[in-house]
Order: C-alpha cells, then sequence, then structure tokens
C-alpha cells in the first residue's frame, strides 16, 4: 500500500483508509486506487477490523474523481487503469466488512462511485455529490452501473447527462448518502454507525451482505428460493442460537462470529 497517498488507521472497532492528496481534491491516482484496495485486503484479514470507513483529507473534498493530468500513456494502458477502478468498485461492494464512506467534503465523478459502492455514506452538510465527466466530453461508464442501482432512471439521467451537484441534504433525499450533519458532528456519527454495525454477529453480517448482493439483479422467484436457501444457512449459525438464547434469556448476545 502506498502510504502517501493512502494512509491506514485503525480506531477501536473501525479500519479508516485516507485518501491522502489534500492539494489534488484527493483525486484517483493509480496509487490511490492500489492504495484503497491494499487497505481493504489489510482491513479483511485482521479479525479485530469490524468496519472499514473511507475518507479523504481536509475539508473540501472526500474525493474529485479520475486524475486527468495523470493519465496513464498509452491505450492499453489507459483500458487498465480504467479497469482498476472497477475492481476497486466491486471490491469496496464486496468487502465482507461493513464500509462507511466519511464525506468530508465533495463527492464527484469517481469519488462519487466510492461512496456508491460503500454500503453506508454519512456526508458533512457542506459537501456536494456530482458527475461533470459530460462537461469534459466523458461519460462516467463504471459507475452508472452502481447509480442505477440507487436512483430511479429519471433521477439517474438528469445526474448523468446534466453534470448537475446535488448538496448533502437533497443526496439524503434521494438516497445517495445516509445522513447529512454538520462538518463539526461529522466524526461523532460516523463513530456511532461504525459502533452500532461492530456490535452485531460479523458472520452474520457478512452472510446477509452477500444474501442482499446475489439477490439485487435476480428475478424475484429465484431470488426467494435463493434467500430461503441462505436462511436455512443462518439458522445453523452458533451466533442464531445465541442470539434466540440471548432474546428469551432478555440479555445482550454474546457473539462468537461463526
Amino acid at each position: 500500500m502506498d502510504e502517501l497517498e493512502v494512509t491506514y488507521e485503525v480506531q477501536g472497532p473501525a479500519a479508516r483508509l485516507t485518501i491522502n492528496r489534500e492539494a489534488a481534491r484527493n483525486a484517483l491516482s493509480p496509487g490511490v486506487i492500489a492504495g484503497l484496495c491494499a487497505g481493504l485486503d489489510k482491513a479483511e484479514a485482521d479479525s479485530a477490523v469490524r468496519v472499514v470507513v473511507l475518507t479523504g483529507t481536509g475539508v473540501k473534498a472526500f474525493c474529485a474523481g479520475g486524475d486527468l493530468g495523470g493519465m496513464a500513456d498509452g491505450f492499453l494502458a489507459g483500458h487498465e487503469g480504467r479497469r482498476g477502478y472497477g475492481a476497486l468498485l466491486l471490491k469496496i461492494q464486496g468487502c465482507s466488512k461493513p464500509t462507511i464512506a466519511r464525506l468530508n467534503g465533495h463527492a464527484l465523478a469517481g469519488g462519487m462511485g466510492l461512496v456508491l459502492a460503500s454500503d453506508f455514506a454519512i456526508a458533512s452538510s457542506e459537501a456536494q455529490l456530482g458527475l461533470p465527466e459530460i462537461d469534459r466530453g466523458l461519460f462516467p461508464m463504471m459507475l452508472l452501473a452502481l447509480l442505477q442501482r440507487h436512483l430511479g432512471r429519471k433521477q439517474a439521467l438528469q445526474l448523468l447527462l446534466t453534470g448537475e451537484r446535488v448538496g448533502a441534504a437533497e443526496a439524503v433525499t434521494l438516497g445517495l448518502v445516509n445522513q447529512a450533519v454538520a462538518p463539526a458532528g461529522l466524526d461523532a456519527a460516523v463513530e456511532l454507525l461504525a459502533g452500532k454495525l461492530a456490535g452485531k454477529s460479523q458472520a452474520i453480517l457478512k452472510l446477509g451482505k452477500r444474501a442482499f448482493l446475489s439477490a439485487e439483479d435476480l428475478p424475484l422467484a429465484q431470488a426467494i428460493e435463493l434467500l430461503a436457501a441462505n436462511l436455512s444457512i443462518n439458522v445453523l449459525a452458533e451466533d442464531a442460537a445465541e442470539g434466540v438464547t440471548a432474546f428469551l434469556e432478555k440479555r445482550k448476545p454474546n457473539w462468537k462470529d461463526r
């Protein structure tokens, strides 16, 4: 992991991955993409980490998108770089541990993709989200696959085709982020959510998140069948037995994460 462009820090139950390019508005360089991927792998391998937080340095930008000034030379190299960004989106979404995007500032273009790929997003009330690629003669091809899964057709096309930005409060209404809070309360809101998630059975969270993603694009009948099978696996887990017993005994469960 490139420690210069992405920092990794464990704070309580959460691993925080921070894009460390404030002067470049935390734009996505090859080093940032590699650093985020490595950080996610590191968090996955650490049993003490129960939540992953993605954020940026400073207060102006969470991530302003791709570094247009640092685009790779050559068609094939550029194509592989773009595929690397797509792989990062899949890695964030597929992370077995809950992921929270902490929007310390604007999330634009590819930076908005990081937000969409995360399980949760909490934004500073001063943050804006948008897809300005259309005004650069480009189109946000890969992240639109995630946008389609968050918004209705007309709302998605408005963001994609106009390049308009939306404020944090409107982003909550649209379902792009979970909360918009005053900048001074951002860390407290992230820590509160991380604490709630850390207190759940990690085995059941992992099973449930995998089932959610697997069922997302299936026809209804196939989704129900898949989820019935996942429920049968769920009830065999040790933590399922512990959760039911704790409920009946009116006490907090003692999760074994299995």
